[in-house]
């Protein structure tokens, strides 16, 4: 194989992980019936968060779970003021994600400029050392791994497990499965604070392995773009995995073709492709009524108000 075009695989690889983890979180939280735009936000937080912790404490664990826990914590936020407070899911999210947008420029400031050396390679002995092969499954950082892992037990979960039932049953019906005594309230706490903690994962693996540094909205709109994936997938957790990876190569491509000086576009336009790949997409499935009626959860975005 070209070097030129593994390498160009093995970036988008890196680019689509973070589209997978927050896109995959969301979908949890959307089968729940809440709907969180603040996906952003939460993924700028967990980023800077998880520059700051490792860059303080020099633990790439440490990190990783301060970026989680930061997204936890906004995540949180916005379930209370949607949940208990019965605020617009809309709204909040959208402030969320301002705010999230607000608050990492104001705590990164001290870290513009400082490096970090990235996460570091696993290499499994003999694997890694095939041709090719090697390199495409075998040398990457625990956070890929860990990005295919998620959807897979994601997938069972909703699928396999009384609880994923309940959840969806939840998000197609909270009076129905309220009726039957299920929590719908905390149901849907957990399956915010879930995707919260993803976006937070998400926006670690921005800073600490896809470029290991701290920039002022580094994430340049992907939490928006994981939340069209989610409807690209039709909320099913396999096709989540194809699109961040659709989306990711359309995102490095672009950027091998500036690199390259074969496309006579001005750069600009060629910024905007991952960007107007999404509203292409998200306008032809918007089209198709009957394959979003089928798909969505019927009670996503609504308040539930209890009877009893």
């Amino acid at each position: 194989m070209n070097e030129t075009l593994l390498l160009a695989i093995l970036t988008i690889i890196t680019a689509a992980t973070p589209l997978v983890f927050a896109a995959i979180g969301e979908l949890v939280v959307e089968k729940s019936g809440v709907l969180n735009l603040g996906v952003e936000g939460m993924m700028l937080v967990g980023a800077v968060s998880s520059f700051t912790a490792v860059h303080v404490t020099g633990s790439a664990t440490l990190g990783v779970f301060a970026g989680m826990l930061a997204g936890v914590m906004l995540a949180s936020i916005f379930a209370f003021l949607t949940l208990n407070l019965q605020s617009s899911q809309v709204a909040t999210g959208l402030a969320l994600t301002i705010f999230g947008i607000g608050v990492s420029a104001l705590i990164g400031q001290p870290l513009i400029g400082v490096a970090y050396e990235g996460l570091p390679k696993i290499q499994v002995p003999l694997l890694s050392e095939i041709p090719v092969i090697g390199r495409l499954f075998f040398g990457h950082d625990i956070l890929v791994y860990c990005s295919i892992v998620l959807v897979i037990a994601v997938s069972w979960f909703l699928s396999r497990t009384r609880a994923g039932l309940i959840l969806r049953a939840v998000g197609d019906s909270h009076d129905a499965a309220h009726a039957l005594g299920y929590p719908v309230i905390r149901v849907r706490y957990m399956a915010t604070l879930f995707g919260g903690a993803c976006a937070g994962l998400a926006g670690a693996y921005l800073s600490m392995a896809y470029a290991p540094m701290w920039v002022e909205n580094m994430s340049a709109g992907r939490g928006w773009i994981a939340l069209a994936l989610v409807v690209f997938a039709s909320w099913q957790p396999s096709r989540v995995l194809f699109g961040a990876y659709l989306f990711g190569g359309i995102s490095i491509l672009q950027l091998h073709a500036q690199a390259s000086g074969t496309i006579n576009i001005p750069s600009q336009l060629m910024s905007m492709l991952p960007y107007l790949a999404t509203i292409i997409v998200l306008v032809l499935i918007s089209r198709d009524h009957g394959r979003i009626r089928r798909n969505a959860p019927a009670s996503i975005g609504k308040a539930f108000h209890p009877t009893t």
